[in-house]
């Protein structure tokens, strides 16, 4: 009965380092996340973005940082999980998750550092089709890791169809409003105008 429990319940330094080695591997992962999520710090929308003319269903401000941050979040979790199922094994599924972090930080440099919407639409739909080879790859070490990425999918789903409705109503660079914006939404006349010509 004591051999059974005892082996039910292992403890002792091999354990002790596999849990400290788990949990710098989380932390790794969030560090990893959060260097990517930076580049929306760095460059932020400001009042060129305020400017756009904006389709009415355009998501308010606050709720990008929101969710965002929560995607983040998920993106690590999901990353260490897969870490955690596959060892050495996931570093190819990993190395894709890594590149996919690339394209994530490079649209915010695009759209709101060069303001190049057409750029930054180009970029997304590489970037999207990242995100969908990483759920694939990490569908084959966690089921869990891979579904937790579906809301990032989705997100930028959302995004790329805003930066596509941007680009419509505004122009390549984000200062021509083309004719369509004036009709597109009482957004467009308050928030899209741009000051007269003095």
């Amino acid at each position: 009965m004591v051999s059974a429990q005892r082996s039910r319940a292992p403890f002792g330094p091999e354990t002790l380092m596999a849990d400290w080695s788990s949990l710098l591997a989380l932390a790794l992962s969030v560090a990893v996340a959060m260097a990517a999520a930076s580049t929306g710090a760095i460059f932020k929308p400001g009042t060129w973005y305020e400017r756009l003319a904006k389709p009415a269903w355009t998501p308010p401000n606050w709720a990008f940082p929101v969710v965002w941050s929560a995607l983040y979040l998920a993106m690590a979790i999901a990353a260490w999980l897969v870490w955690k199922g596959g060892g050495v094994a996931a570093i190819p599924a990993l190395a894709v998750y890594g590149l996919h972090l690339l394209l994530n930080a490079a649209w915010s440099w695009i759209f709101f550092g060069l303001r190049r919407l057409d750029l930054a639409m180009a970029e997304l739909t590489i970037f999207w089709l990242s995100i969908l080879a990483v759920i694939m790859l990490f569908a084959g070490f966690s089921t869990v890791a891979a579904w937790m990425l579906v809301p990032y999918l989705a997100w930028v789903s959302i995004a790329g169809v805003l930066n596509w409705r941007l680009l419509l109503l505004n122009g390549p660079r984000g200062v021509t409003p083309s004719p369509m914006a004036a009709a597109d939404s009482p957004r467009t006349t308050l928030q899209g105008a741009s000051p007269p010509a003095s």
